[in-house]
């Protein structure tokens, strides 16, 4: 037995160690690696990103005592005493939200696809909107999916773009012939007005969102629909959306990492609780009769008294979570979307999300806390709880910061630096867990990035929460 004992030792050591030299020869190649696609400065944004690291944890080892005097100094008075105990609160509850989370991600499973037989029918609705060939792309992977042809209903909709999208368009319905039934806006309206127009011409039980710069796999669809076969309750899901362009340029990479963050590891534990917050435009799925019953109030939405042409895939799923239906993620229904690669473009649609998020969550305040749904209320107010604390929250914490930044600019840095670090290891370990690539280390730039540069957008958000625009569809020289 003792042998034996030290044999299994033995073994788990050298896997342990195998592992190891497994993930520093990929991390070894990673920064070695010589692709043609890559961006010659991506190595450097993040060795860069551990130098910061390192002069980090260099200035709060250097000033960790100025840190407990300020702290002692604060505590000494009323005002600094409600301060830290506020802080130390919201550790406490983001802690406790994290490790919710994390439970109910455990406890997540995707819906098994159903059989051909079992399948609703469905109607895809591509939007487009200065897309140029794009969207013929997006049209091409639709009809390449494993999905029964006689239950399947594909629209596209030109919403009045300025380039070639409507030719784009034109040639994919010469080669697909019936399969493709394509529309065009007499002057751009807006995305919400172009899918309002692909709801009331869909004839499927299940109505498919995709945007016109996503690309689907052949299962995405049946993958996405099975819940409602299986769920009677079920009135929406969320797919799993993957960046596309991430092959040369550093934000793409980035925000792959936090897209995978965001749906594989937030979705799926808010699926657990059967509600979802937000299905996102890139893929989304809904029961037409969910969607009818709200359509008029969802196409008429208002905020401050304008219309309302952001956020149409927030407020889609507010109105279903408020009929006390189920909104699912399946994280085996896959699309791949551009994101911006440009640092003008990603502000405007982290403005355009936030603003959204103001006003939805401002929506959802009014039935949340009501007898919305015969089952499982309590994990949606959490969710809630959470989300509405960020917006509460935001102002105060932008206040403590930039007095931080007065008081003490290095130990500020270094703290914050500090905290980045241990935060977003996280987020690099799931990466890795999920796709066994060493790709998850940009998540370390993009906390940096997101800290420093980004952290103007929540406080901004709701200052202009009223305001209108896509902001980021529009034609560039």
């Amino acid at each position: 037995m003792s042998s034996l004992k030290k044999s299994n030792q033995k073994k788990s050591s050298t896997n342990t160690k195998n592992r190891t030299q497994t993930l520093v020869h990929n991390f070894n190649s990673f920064l070695n690696s010589t692709s043609k696609t890559e961006n010659p400065y991506n190595k450097i944004v993040l060795i860069s990103s551990f130098l910061l690291f390192v002069i980090g944890i260099y200035f709060l080892y250097v000033f960790h005592n100025d840190f407990e005097l300020f702290r002692a100094k604060k505590t000494s008075t009323t005002l600094g005493y409600s301060f830290i105990t506020l802080a130390t609160s919201l550790f406490i509850f983001k802690v406790a939200f994290f490790i919710f989370k994390a439970y109910n991600y455990f406890k997540y499973k995707p819906i098994e696809t159903v059989s051909d037989d079992e399948l609703p029918t469905v109607t895809v609705i591509v939007p487009a909107y200065n897309e140029g060939k794009q969207v013929w792309d997006t049209l091409m992977s639709i009809t390449n999916s494993d999905y029964p042809e006689h239950k399947l209903q594909i629209i596209s909709i030109d919403d009045g773009s300025k380039d070639d999208t409507w030719e784009w368009m034109l040639d994919a319905k010469n080669k697909l012939g019936n399969r493709l039934e394509i529309y065009q806006q007499p002057h751009n309206q807006g995305k919400r007005h172009a899918l309002y127009r692909g709801f009331n011409l869909g004839t499927g039980d299940i109505y498919v969102t995709i945007d016109s710069d996503s690309i689907v796999t052949k299962e995405t669809l049946r993958n996405l629909v099975s819940p409602f076969s299986i769920d009677p309750q079920c009135g929406a899901v969320a797919g799993n959306i993957r960046v596309l362009n991430n092959k040369k340029d550093i934000l793409p990479k980035m925000l792959d990492v936090s897209f995978v963050m965001s749906f594989e590891f937030v979705r799926s534990a808010e699926s657990n609780l059967n509600s979802v917050l937000c299905t996102p435009g890139a893929l989304a799925a809904y029961r037409s009769k969910a969607v009818h019953k709200c359509l008029p109030q969802w196409i008429n939405q208002t905020f401050m008294g304008q219309p309302s042409d952001i956020g149409e895939d927030r407020a889609m799923t507010n109105m279903i979570l408020k009929q006390g239906k189920h909104v699912l993620f399946q994280k085996n229904a896959v699309a791949y979307t551009n994101v911006p690669d440009q640092y003008l473009g990603l502000y405007k649609m982290f403005i355009r999300w936030g603003r959204s998020n103001v006003r939805e969550n401002l929506e959802m305040a009014k039935y949340v806390f009501t007898n919305f749904r015969n089952d499982g209320k309590s994990g949606t107010r959490f969710l809630f709880i959470s989300q509405f604390l960020k917006i509460l929250m935001s102002y105060p914490l932008l206040i403590s910061m930039l007095f931080f930044v007065v008081v003490h600019p290095l130990l500020f840095l270094g703290s914050t630096l500090v905290s980045i670090l241990i935060a977003s290891t996280f987020s690099v370990l799931f990466f890795t867990s999920q796709y066994k690539t060493t790709q998850g280390i940009w998540a370390y730039s993009y906390s940096i990035m997101y800290t420093f540069a980004l952290f103007w957008i929540t406080p901004y958000a709701i200052a202009t929460a009223n305001k209108r625009g896509w902001l980021t569809r529009e034609l560039t020289d």
